[in-house]
């Protein structure tokens, strides 16, 4: 299976919002003692495995809006069929520690997504949303240009020491979850962390 996390490179990037993906497959690294060494396909990645069943783990390195050629170069290159590519992503509509497991589906209007579906050819892989939620929706106009300004800026901005708190567990909460996924079956992990 290819897990890939996605992000923006770069320390100026490291942990934003935008780039809890990134932190999703660094955590997975590390609890599986998976080193992300390897560096081409335009990504960082390592392959090793989680309990007895072998994974690559991917960070793509060409800024999100472009997260789909590092996703294609890739599983081109291995063979890796949609339905074995999960892709870990941040959701501002999903409240801060709430995940959602999804089989398929539409980008949701999120960039990486976007472009992994448009290289894909299609949007039929298993996916993890992470909710990073929405700024303080009192300060936004809705539906004006000035939110689209603010949203930006709002996932592009570093995680608060009291979201922190939450960020922590919930990554933990995402690591269990792609076990059981690899392991498992997808269903089966959709059956336990969607009621939570």
């Amino acid at each position: 299976m290819l897990i890939i996390g996605l992000g923006n490179p770069g320390t100026k990037y490291k942990d934003t919002r935008h780039n809890i993906g990134f932190m999703a497959i660094d955590s997975l690294a590390e609890a599986n003692s998976i080193k992300l060494n390897k560096k081409d396909f335009e990504s960082l990645w390592g392959k090793g495995s989680i309990k007895d069943k072998e994974v690559i783990l991917l960070k793509p390195q060409t800024y999100m809006n472009l997260s789909g050629e590092a996703v294609q170069a890739v599983s081109d290159y291995f063979d890796i069929e949609p339905k074995d590519i999960l892709v870990i992503y941040d959701d501002i509509d999903l409240e801060l520690g709430m995940m959602r497991i999804r089989l398929s589906g539409g980008s949701g209007g999120h960039n990486g997504m976007e472009s992994i579906i448009e290289h894909l050819g299609t949007n039929d892989f298993p996916r993890i949303r992470l909710g990073i939620g929405r700024p303080d929706i009192k300060k936004l106009k809705v539906k004006s240009q000035k939110s689209k300004v603010d949203v930006a800026e709002y996932v592009l901005n570093p995680f608060d020491p009291e979201e922190k708190t939450i960020l922590k567990p919930m990554l933990e909460k995402t690591k269990e979850a792609v076990d059981v996924i690899v392991n498992d079956g997808i269903e089966k992990a959709m059956n336990k962390y969607n009621r939570q």
